[in-house]
């Protein structure tokens, strides 16, 4: 069981490796690197329990747990990875004329865990009724 988590977790583990050392480019090893992370690796944690509860499967232990990982994931990474992307690139010059542009990252992980966790009730809501 060990082994067939570890090999289903490895996807989810080299995606938030990579979103990791991409948000330290655009951060350019800013203050809030670290705190970035946060979402990613709750990202993580929800997709191990996941599994572990799953027996190494996605969906061994039902509905609820994958939809909500699954739920929480895309808001979450989601809106980090594009307004990483944003400030990457000053998407529509958006941080042209801030005074503090890097201060979007200082409460960003905030932003990105309410919404991760509203869309893991909406999956969990999703996956009982499945």
């Amino acid at each position: 069981m060990a082994r067939l988590m570890l090999v289903r977790l490895a996807p989810v583990v080299m995606l938030v490796v990579a979103a990791a050392a991409w948000f330290n480019d655009v951060q350019q090893g800013g203050p809030y690197v670290l705190r970035n992370l946060l979402p990613p690796l709750v990202v993580v944690a929800l997709s191990a329990l996941t599994l572990r509860r799953g027996e190494g499967t996605w969906t061994g232990s039902g509905w609820r747990l994958p939809l909500g990982t699954l739920g929480f994931a895309i808001p979450a990474l989601g809106l980090s990875v594009y307004l990483h992307y944003a400030f990457s690139v000053n998407l529509n010059d958006l941080f042209t004329d801030a005074t503090n542009p890097e201060g979007l990252f200082r409460f960003l992980p905030v932003y990105t865990l309410v919404a991760g966790g509203i869309g893991f009730a909406i999956g969990w809501i999703v996956g009982r009724n499945v």
